[in-house]
């Protein structure tokens, strides 16, 4: 779940929670059920939070991500909280830049397979591949080579 839509949910239930949990992500102090009820002006117990389902939902979902960003800020090094962040950022259009690199050559692939079997020229192009058998074995897992029945044609009678 992301930022905003984790906010939003959150948000509607119980929006001080929210805010306290939000400040303890922020400060990256240990979000516990102690914690949030400490820091909540009407919550004066960790079970109360605990015992409410939805409460400790909520908590449950802040400690997850809590996990993430210190997952995330240990492979960082000596990565200040801002470089850190824009890193993270960085590797996201990265991810997404290639993801769609990826989906883009797997459609040309397939298109430039079709083009040279419908020239008849497959069985030079699977010969080819002969030897690079886990080459192809990976290129059929990504997708990347057309699948079709090979159909007989009826035989012609002679003239």
């Amino acid at each position: 779940m992301d930022n905003d839509s984790l906010q939003q949910a959150t948000s509607h239930s119980d929006p001080e929670m929210s805010r306290v949990l939000e400040d303890l992500l922020s400060r990256d102090e240990d979000i516990t059920a102690r914690a949030v009820a400490r820091l909540h002006p009407r919550i004066n117990a960790a079970s109360s939070i605990t015992r409410s389902v939805e409460r400790s939902r909520m908590l449950a979902q802040y400690q997850e991500r809590q996990a993430e960003f210190r997952r995330w800020r240990g492979r960082s090094g000596k990565l200040s909280g801002v470089a850190a962040t824009s890193a993270l950022a960085d590797r996201d259009v990265r991810i997404a830049e290639l993801e769609s690199q990826v989906a883009l050559l797997t459609a040309s692939h397939v298109a430039m397979i079709r083009a040279v079997g419908e020239l008849g020229g497959f069985s030079k192009w699977a010969q080819f591949y002969e030897s690079y058998s886990g080459s192809r074995d990976r290129l059929a897992q990504l997708g990347a080579l057309p699948e079709a029945a090979v159909e007989l044609l009826p035989q012609r009678m002679p003239k």
